[in-house]
This record gives structure tokens, C-alpha cells and sequence, in this order.
């Protein structure tokens, strides 16, 4: 596990799910190229296989060895009997963050971090909360300002389509509403999210599309079930070169106006002014640390 600089943006456009109970698994993790894992202890593991699959996680984080790639712990969800020993195991075990499904309010948030600072975590310990049902949308942004430890908010698609009764269609068109609730909550206060995930792992195609599509809406990423998954997200999410070249027009332009106290500053025939700015300095910050890995 690696910690980036202060003020650089950490790349997570590719997210996967790794089962936890599987050992080959957790050892193949170190070696894909996504950006960050959620090693899982909840929907992928079987209810009699969780206290071993908690043990093999907690082991596999402990030993490290994951390199660039962020280490998240996904724990079963508040009210299940597997959630406080789900909590303390991964406190102990320090990952870079906790994922917490089925977050409906920001006092879900509250009580999970005052578990985890109870049970030892380690400062740089984060709590990404899924936000996955009908009153998560409407509380999302009450989540996200719940705690600093909260730093990522995670869409729960396939939940939050089976509570709402929507069908599973191209374009997501029953499910844009909510999009658009957690990524305003999510920028709102400050925090990073990321897009759900994409079921049938054959479509390829498809799966560009719905990257795609996440990449315009304004996600940091897409969660994933499939290595097969990680390229074309890697790919999609990432800065594209024209942009980032004219990303440094933009600074180097607004710069040198700077220096020689000029007001008005045009790249490509355009006006650029400071919100423009802010975004190519982003946009070439994330370039940077996507090309470092």
C-alpha cells in the first residue's frame, strides 16, 4: 500500500471485487493493473465461509505486497452478524480503507468510524460508504459530510435497480436520477466516486459504453467484477492525450498572462478564465500520477 502526495490526485478509475475466500485470488490481486481493490467479505463469500475468508483478508492486507495499488476491505453490512468483527479485524489489519455497504444515513457512517477508531485503525484508514437504496440517494450528501475518515462514495447499481424495480437497460436511463444525486453529493463536499458495476463480463462493448458514459457524467472510476474489466476502464477513465495537451496550453497561457499582468487570456480561439484553469491543473495533475504507474 502506498500513500500519494498531499494535493495529488489518486487515481481509481479501475475498481475490483476480489472474493475473499478465495486465496488464489487475493495472491493473483497483486499482480492486475487496477487501480485499487475491494477484497470482499461480503456478497461473494458464502455465510459459513466468512470467519475464514475475514482471516485470509486480514492476512492478505497485514502482508502487503499490493504495490501502486489502493487495498480496500469491504465488510458485511451494519445489522449483519458478521459486521463488528468485520470492523475490528480490518482495523487491525490497516487497509487503506473500509467499504461499508448498505450506507442509508450519515449516522451508519458515524457508528462505523467510531468502531474502527475504537478497534486501533491506523490514521490513514479511510471508510468509502456504498450508497445503494432509494434513502441512500436522498442522504448522500449527508453521507459524504459525515466524517473526514469518508473520503470515496461507491454506487451500489445492482441494489439500488432492484429496490427501485428498474430494468437493467443500455444508456441507464431509470437509473440517471440517482447518478446524478451521489455525484453531486460526492463533489459537493469534496469527497471522490466512483460508478457500479457492469454484470454481464462477455459485452465488452457494453461495458465501454457504460464507462464511457461514467467518464462524462464526472466519475473518478468504475467498480468491477472481472480482470478482463480493467483495461478498457483503465483506458476510457484515463486523461486523453489532446486534452492534456491542451490542458497545458491552458496553464502555460494563463501563466505567462499572469506574469505580464494581462487579464484576458484565449487558447484555441477561446476565453479561458480561472474555472478553466482549476480543471487543466487537475486534469494534468491526475495525467501525472495515471503516467507514474
Amino acid at each position: 500500500m502506498t500513500t500519494a502526495p498531499a494535493g495529488t490526485p489518486r487515481p481509481r478509475r479501475s475498481v475490483l471485487y476480489m472474493p475473499g475466500a478465495n486465496e488464489r485470488a487475493l495472491e493473483k490481486a497483486r499482480t492486475l493493473p487496477a487501480d485499487a481493490l475491494i477484497l470482499d467479505l461480503e456478497d461473494s463469500v458464502a455465510p459459513d465461509a466468512k470467519p475464514a475468508a475475514r482471516e485470509r483478508v486480514a492476512a492478505a492486507v497485514a502482508a502487503g505486497g499490493f504495490g501502486h495499488r489502493e487495498v480496500t476491505v469491504r465488510v458485511n453490512a451494519p445489522g449483519t452478524p458478521w459486521h463488528a468483527d468485520d470492523l475490528r479485524a480490518a482495523a487491525q489489519a490497516g487497509p487503506d480503507a473500509v467499504v461499508v455497504p448498505k450506507v442509508d444515513d450519515p449516522g451508519t457512517v458515524t457508528a462505523v468510524v467510531t468502531a474502527l477508531e475504537a478497534a486501533g485503525a491506523p490514521d490513514r484508514t479511510a471508510v468509502w460508504a456504498m450508497v445503494e437504496t432509494p434513502a441512500a440517494m436522498f442522504a448522500a450528501r449527508a453521507v459524504a459530510a459525515a466524517s473526514e475518515r469518508l473520503t470515496v462514495l461507491v454506487l451500489g447499481t445492482n441494489d439500488l435497480a432492484k429496490e427501485l424495480h428498474a430494468e437493467h437497460v443500455p444508456g441507464r436511463a431509470p437509473l440517471l436520477g440517482a447518478l446524478s444525486l451521489a455525484l453531486l453529493a460526492a463533489r459537493a463536499e469534496g469527497k471522490a466516486v466512483l460508478d457500479g458495476v457492469y454484470n454481464d463480463v462477455t459485452d465488452l462493448p457494453g461495458f465501454e459504453a457504460e464507462t464511457l458514459q461514467a467518464r462524462q457524467f464526472g466519475f473518478d472510476g468504475k467498480t468491477l467484477i472481472h480482470p478482463k474489466q480493467i483495461e478498457p476502464c483503465n483506458r476510457i477513465f484515463a486523461p486523453a492525450k489532446e486534452n492534456v495537451e491542451r490542458a497545458r496550453r491552458i496553464v502555460e497561457a494563463f501563466d505567462q498572462a499572469t506574469s505580464q499582468g494581462r487579464g484576458v487570456v484565449t487558447v484555441d480561439g477561446r476565453m479561458i478564465e480561472n474555472l478553466h484553469v482549476e480543471e487543466a491543473r487537475r486534469l494534468l495533475a491526475l495525467a501525472a500520477a495515471v503516467e507514474g504507474r
